[in-house]
């Protein structure tokens, strides 16, 4: 396999790596996914994936390194991204009572993508990992991925090398984004319209997650700040 391949598959992977785990992002996909449909729920990961879109940017002009330089910025970014979480728990929790189903009617409100964009722009975790391993993917360079690992580097060693910085890995990364954020959605659209209770029960649940990660972000704003 050619380093350029390599490195395209690579950046797919690490996408997918990086959008799939549980957490304040995905738990707005899966409301938004559930309670409106598909089309919803892939415009609420749209607008996370555009302020990655956006950070990367910033970090090729190495503005997002200002953010590194001062303690009290990181302290207000979590205080605010704690707050929008919240906020965006209680609306959460405020749709479990105003729809008894998939199909039931909902308020209006800040849409899946206003929210998901919002809460990326103001999120430490999504600006930190463009601080550090974001800015190792942009660095043009060379990552032999099995030199370092115990019993398979002196066998293994050489054999698929990635070239960070390169377009084949960057454009592998936002590909792997975009796959989990139609795939995702379009699993919990088909599991909500089957199973007509699973609607309130998913909004349930993304409420508990942002709740957790706002008072974790606000516990870490406030320590910031002492």
């Amino acid at each position: 396999m050619s380093p350029t391949l390599t490195s395209l598959v690579a950046g797919v992977v690490f996408g997918l790596a990086l959008a799939a785990p549980p957490g304040p992002m995905n738990a707005i996909i899966a409301e938004e996914s559930v309670l409106r449909g598909w089309n919803a729920g892939f415009k609420a990961g749209l607008g996370a994936m555009l302020a990655d879109v956006l950070f990367f940017f910033l970090a090729l002009g190495g503005a997002v390194a200002v953010v590194d330089r001062y303690a009290t910025l990181q302290s207000a970014l979590y205080l605010l991204g704690g707050v929008l979480m919240l906020v965006f728990a209680v609306g959460a929790w405020q749709e479990v009572r105003s729809t008894a189903s998939f199909t039931g009617d909902l308020e209006a409100g800040a849409t899946g993508f206003q929210k998901a964009f919002a809460l990326s722009l103001t999120n430490p975790l999504q600006i930190g990992f463009w601080l550090t391993i974001g800015i190792g993917l942009i660095k043009p360079g060379t990552l032999d991925v099995f030199a370092h690992v115990p019993a398979l580097g002196e066998t293994l060693g050489g054999t698929v090398i990635v070239e960070t910085g390169s377009l084949a890995l960057l454009v592998g990364f936002f590909v792997g984004i975009a796959v989990w954020i139609t795939g995702y959605p379009a699993a919990l659209a088909r599991a909500g319209r089957r199973v007509d209770a699973f609607a309130p029960a998913v909004a349930l649940l993304s409420g508990v997650v942002l709740a957790g990660f706002g008072l974790f972000f606000l516990a870490m704003g406030i320590a910031g700040v002492r």
